[in-house]
Order: structure tokens, then sequence, then C-alpha cells
């Protein structure tokens, strides 16, 4: 017993006499810190807006209920008819300026017929009209991040815009096959983006956003036998996305479904009821919006958290391995509080 406390004396007498004050000219070194805990960024909300010709001023109903909850998205993806309400509402526009465009909106303002084994319509007043709403801003300018999506004709390979000029993203973005000729940018031809992605929901995370709201009115085969060409030509490419379309809406965080069904894809009267709709199926999912934001948020915490006491945990130890042997003794029986436990 009595060699035992002598030991144990020895070892405080030497522990002591390492934490003495290091001597003049020399410096102890400081123990590490773990860094301070960075200020979590908000949540960014994004919106993919898919395709559906004239049953896109839905989108515009769907966008005027999240803004009036405080909800407006940061960033914006549209496919087709989502490209034209996507980049007018990233140029800077609200849901009610949004409305008032659609409105005013004349129809011979978009379409410029010219019969071509491409198509019935051109597409250049498309693409005119929509950099005249955007002030001819590019969209890597434009005051929300912006990307339309489009299929390149050569091969089917999806392409996302998030440069350039705008209207020409647009105009490939809405060139529905068979209605409008194709747009050539560069050395490659483009269509409509819904034939390879009808819903841009990958595209709204590539922006960056946290939680994406996906707005889906695309067309769905329903048993019915479709009249004439261009509804012939609508089932089509219907059936070609609805497969593609369901795999990439299941990486969405909430799926708004405006009941559009019913409505032509070129009746432009019918824009009032579309906008109505959008704003009821927008309002109904609104609270499985929020909870997804909560549980987002929720997961976010929790990672900041673990991420913090990791960075704690490894600074006490870096600490450790720094203290010479005897302090580490010290340290063993309480006499050391320079690494404080995390």
């Amino acid at each position: 017993m009595r060699r035992r406390l002598c030991g144990l004396f020895a070892a405080l007498a030497l522990a002591g006499c390492a934490s003495a004050p290091a001597p003049r000219g020399s410096a102890a070194p400081a123990p590490a810190q773990p860094p301070a805990a960075a200020a979590a960024a908000p949540l960014k909300i994004g919106i993919a807006l898919g395709g559906g010709a004239a049953k896109g001023f839905a989108h515009i109903g769907v966008i005027k209920m999240l803004e009036a909850n405080g909800l407006a998205p940061a960033v914006v993806a549209g496919t087709s008819a989502g490209s034209v309400v996507g980049a007018l509402y990233a140029s800077g526009m609200n849901a009610f300026e949004l409305q008032e465009k659609a409105v005013a909106l004349d129809e011979a303002r978009i379409r410029d017929l010219q019969l071509s084994s491409g198509g019935l319509l051109l597409g250049q007043k498309l693409e005119d009209y929509v950099n005249e709403q955007v002030h001819h801003q590019p969209m890597e300018r434009l005051a929300k991040p912006f990307a339309a999506v489009a299929t390149r004709l050569e091969d089917g390979q999806r392409t996302v815009f998030g440069r350039g000029n705008t209207g020409q993203a647009v105009r490939a973005s809405s060139s529905v096959p068979g209605v409008f000729q194709p747009v050539a940018i560069g050395k490659y031809h483009f269509v409509d983006g819904g034939v390879a992605s009808p819903v841009p929901v990958d595209a709204a995370r590539q922006l960056g956003a946290d939680v994406v709201i996906a707005v889906d009115i695309s067309s769905k085969a329903r048993g019915q036998t479709p009249s004439g060409m261009l509804g012939t030509l609508s089932q089509s490419i219907a059936i070609m996305g609805q497969k593609l379309g369901e795999a990439e809406l299941s990486r969405a965080d909430v799926i708004v479904r405006p009941q559009v069904l019913d409505m032509s894809g070129t009746d432009f009267s019918q824009r009032a009821n579309a906008i109505l709709e959008g704003e009821k199926a927008a309002l109904a999912a609104m609270p499985q919006i929020r909870e997804r934001i909560a549980q987002v948020q929720a997961a976010r915490e929790q990672a900041s958290r673990l991420a913090q006491q990791k960075a704690a945990q490894a600074a006490h130890e870096s600490c450790l391995a720094q203290r010479s042997r005897m302090r580490q003794l010290a340290g063993f029986v309480g006499l050391d509080g320079d690494c404080p436990a995390p």
C-alpha cells in the first residue's frame, strides 16, 4: 500500500511540474478549439412545372397559393408550358402579375403558322414574346434561378438549359413534335421537354432546391379514343411520358395535381378555370407541403447538431494528442482542465 501511495504522489508531483508555467521565451501550445457552428441556411423551396399546353395556366394558381402562404419558390424549373410560366415567374413577376399577363394574352402573339415537314408552328413568336416579358434578360440574370428542360432530337437526351437566351430555351422546351418545328441550338435540334422529362423534378433539385413541389398537369391515357390529328398526337405523347414521368415524380417531395384533365390543351378560353383549379389543388396540398418542409428542416437541424458534436469530439481528441505525457497523467487524476470533454 505504501509503495502505491508513493507512486501516486510521485506522479502527482511530476504532473505538477509539467503543468507549471512555460519558461520565458517559450509558448505553450493552445488547445484546439472546435470550429464555430455556421448558421443554417434557410430552406430553398423549388417548384417543378410540368407540360400541358393551355392547361399550364394552372401553374399560376399554384404559385398564387404558395405565395399567399409565405412559401414562394426560390428556384424554378419548367417543361413545355411550365417553362413559359416558369420563365416569367423567375424574371421577378409575382403570381398576380402572371395572372394579368395570362388574362391579357392574345394567342396570335405566340402562334406563327408556317407549314413545314417539321411542324405547323415556327415558334419564333413564342421566343420573342418570352424575351419581351423578361426584358431580354438571359437565364443566368433572372431574379430566381431557372431551368428549362428540352429533349435533344438527335439522341433523345434530356437537356437542361440554365444559361443563355431565355426565350430560345423556352421555345425549345415547348416545341411539341409535329406541332412546333424543332429548334436548332448549336449543332443539335431540340423538341418538347415532356418527351424526356414531363415534370422536371430533377432539374429543380439540381438548382439547389431542398424541397421540390411538383405540379403535374399532364394528360393521362384514360381509355378514350382521341379525335383529330392533334388529339391523337397529344395522347401519343402522354402515353410515352406517363411511365417516364412517374419515375421522376417519385423523387418530388410533394406532388400537386390540378384537376385539368378534362380541359383541352389547345383551349385558351379555359385559362381562368385552369388558374382556379391550380389554386384549389395547392390549397388542398398545403398541409402536406408544410409537413414535408418541417420534416426536412428537422433533418437538417439534426445533421447540424451531429456535425457540431463530431467537430467538438475531434477538437478534444486533437487537444489530448498534443499534450505531454506528464500532462496526460495529470489529466487522469483530474488536475488538468485544458482539454474539457465535448
